[in-house]
């Protein structure tokens, strides 16, 4: 049985442009849409990727990022008396890079492999976002990247199973949920919180509708016992660092 509940508030693209003060090429700048955009298997219509390596394609076609989460970083930094120029980014949808934003939907209530009509396309929640460096430099904020990560206020991606328009205003049904036990907020639990569990590791790693490149990395830790390293993908490159700034 269908169920309707949310509604989109943004449908965003951004383009390929210099990011910080060292230029780094990135889209990570989102800006909503006027009017509906064409979803595709590989994403919006519009929408740029600087490194196709990691962002995009059919695994990563829909980056979809709670608003709930923004109010919730606001009172942070406010409690910790931080006002760094990064945290005007707040101020507008986009600042983390997701093309769908909401209020309602979290990572604690949606799981991997639901399956949600949205406008005129069909789409498929495929893994969690896995932060990255970009996010400290757009921030300004050294720790940025982790905090995200360590929160795991991160957002998560979709796969498009029909492709077709969607906009701002249109309803998010949910039509399927094949994995009621693994919600996003799971998921990024065992992989950066209970990283020994192998139980979970192993249940993971025979998820169907988790994107490959995750259920891999669940078996190559229980294959080696070891935690893979994660400091490529969070620790700003020191060409590309601006500040020291941190968050409480």
């Amino acid at each position: 049985m269908s169920e309707a509940i949310y509604r989109v508030d943004a449908v965003l693209t951004g383009i390929v442009a210099p990011l910080g003060d060292k230029g780094k090429l990135s889209a990570i700048g989102k800006l909503p849409v006027e009017g509906r955009v064409w979803l595709g298997e590989t994403g919006l219509e519009g929408d740029e990727q600087a490194e196709r390596k990691h962002h995009g394609g059919p695994e990563m076609a829909l980056h979809h990022y709670p608003f709930d989460h923004y109010a919730v970083w606001r009172d942070e930094w406010a409690a910790a008396s931080i006002g760094a120029a990064g945290s005007t980014r707040l101020d507008a949808r986009g600042a983390f890079g997701e093309n769908l934003s909401t209020s309602g939907m979290t990572e604690t209530t949606v799981c991997v492999g639901d399956v949600y009509r949205i406008g005129g396309a069909l789409v498929q929640i495929s893994q969690p976002r896995q932060p990255c460096w970009k996010l400290s430099v757009r921030f300004d904020r050294d720790d940025m990247s982790r905090r995200v990560q360590d929160t795991r206020r991160t957002g998560w991606y979709y796969r498009v199973l029909e492709a077709g328009e969607i906009g701002a205003g249109d309803s998010i049904e949910r039509l399927a949920r094949p994995h009621p036990a693994w919600t996003v907020e799971r998921l990024l639990r065992v992989l950066y919180v209970d990283r020994d569990d192998r139980a979970a590791l192993e249940d993971m790693a025979n998820l169907e509708t988790l994107t490959p490149s995750w259920r891999a990395i669940a078996s190559k830790r229980l294959a080696s016992g070891k935690v893979e390293s994660w400091a490529s993908r969070l620790d700003t490159p020191s060409s590309q660092t601006s500040s020291k700034k941190q968050v409480a």
